[in-house]
């Protein structure tokens, strides 16, 4: 049994704000993760524009399309990132689109993740198909998007069994954070029947899910991280401060020993 490849997912929980996504980076290097990785949109490509004309209060304005653009960072704060991380720590993102993927490709990051939100599978799997990195495929449990995308690719991968709901209306991605009751672990068995690796994308809010996950062969794991679960931001919550992520990082890797 090898060690379980830990992915410490800072995604949106910046806030928009580069210092603080350089503090979970540290954060994330303290706690021995693997890799830290991050989120990107083309807002109009990701949302319509009645959805981004709709209301909504957030730090950054009144409407959601004002929310959505101070939580996205661009060039300049990715190539801070990409400096930030250079020698301490891989990075990678995810894409929402396919202008989000070629904004990405500029660092040529060592790992690619279709997130299990994105809907032109056929065009993201030929994509980073012929990047030949190792590519992490989130599924719900939607098993034929993954065949779909697998059978474009040519590159080592991980299928990440995601277990939030999700729904398809374009406006709306559905139930982001999971008790644990509604995890639902066994199901991931199921996919390792049929796919070599196969790993667990965590949207719950113990620690006990990820490590469980390990316990019964993940060979992955990708936890949301964040400076205070209390922060503003609709991932915060099922997101794990610094002791957490040191404990999940501990006792998946103890797995390996007690296993043998």
């Amino acid at each position: 049994m090898n060690n379980p490849f830990i992915i410490a997912e800072i995604g949106i929980n910046h806030n928009g704000d580069i210092i603080i996504a350089e503090e979970l980076i540290d954060m994330a290097i303290r706690c021995g993760a693997d890799a830290v990785k991050f989120q990107k949109r083309t807002i109009d490509l990701c949302y319509t524009k009645e959805f981004l004309d709709s209301p909504r209060d957030s730090p950054w304005g009144k409407t959601q399309r004002e929310q959505k653009m101070g939580l996205e960072f661009e060039k300049k704060e990715y190539d801070e990132i990409d400096k930030y991380c250079k020698g301490r720590i891989d990075w990678f993102a995810s894409a929402f689109d396919i202008d989000a993927l070629a904004f990405i490709n500029q660092y040529d990051p060592p790992y690619y993740k279709v997130p299990h939100q994105f809907k032109d599978h056929r065009i993201m799997g030929a994509l980073i198909g012929v990047r030949k990195k190792h590519t992490f495929i989130s599924t719900a449990t939607n098993e034929t998007e993954v065949g779909t995308i697998l059978k474009l690719m040519s590159c080592p991968h991980t299928i990440l069994f995601c277990p939030a709901d999700y729904s398809h209306n374009k406006h709306f991605w559905g139930k982001y954070i999971c008790a644990d009751e509604d995890l639902h672990m066994i199901k991931m068995l199921d996919l390792m029947k049929k796919w070599d690796r196969v790993g667990f994308s965590c949207h719950s809010y113990s620690i006990l899910p990820p490590i469980l996950a390990v316990t019964l062969g993940a060979v992955a794991v990708e936890v949301h991280i964040t400076l205070d679960r209390a922060m503003y931001g609709t991932d915060q919550a099922c997101s794990f401060e610094e002791d957490g992520l040191r404990r999940i990082v501990r006792e998946c890797r103890r797995i390996k020993e007690i296993m043998g």
